[in-house]
């Protein structure tokens, strides 16, 4: 047989010989205490405590910063909207200047928002002339 073969054959019986032995213990009313014996071994609750105070280190800190981080970015965008608001204000006073005479140029109106622009006004007019023969004003 080869080495590999052996060895599983030899470790599968030394798990089945420990779990014959827990067995008899149980059945015979033997409770073994579950704490580790060994020196070197790590105690299971320090750990927990210390992993849960650092968390908690480390959640204060993180706040903490982001916190921070808020604030600073919302006073940035703040001095940096009002300096754009300024200069829009100073673009938007160049650019009424320059118009010819200070009179601005109007743009031509399309055709169609025209026609449904007066097509309103006379909607409008003939419902204020009901309302006004029918006295319902």
């Amino acid at each position: 047989m080869s080495i590999p073969l052996v060895s599983f054959f030899v470790s599968l019986l030394g798990i089945i010989m420990m779990i014959w032995h827990k067995l008899s213990l149980f059945k015979k009313g033997v409770i073994e205490d579950s704490k580790l014996s060994h020196p070197f071994a790590i105690d299971i609750e320090k750990i927990k405590y210390f992993t849960s105070k650092g968390a908690k280190k480390l959640r204060y800190g993180l706040l903490f910063v982001a916190l921070k981080s808020s604030i600073k970015t919302s006073n940035f965008l703040k001095a940096k909207w009002s300096v754009f608001t300024s200069w829009l204000k100073i673009k938007m006073m160049e650019r009424n200047l320059n118009t010819i005479d200070g009179v601005k140029e109007k743009k031509e109106v399309s055709k169609y928002l025209r026609v449904i622009s007066e097509y309103q006004k006379k909607i409008r007019n003939m419902k204020h002339r009901i309302k006004k023969e029918e006295g319902l004003d």
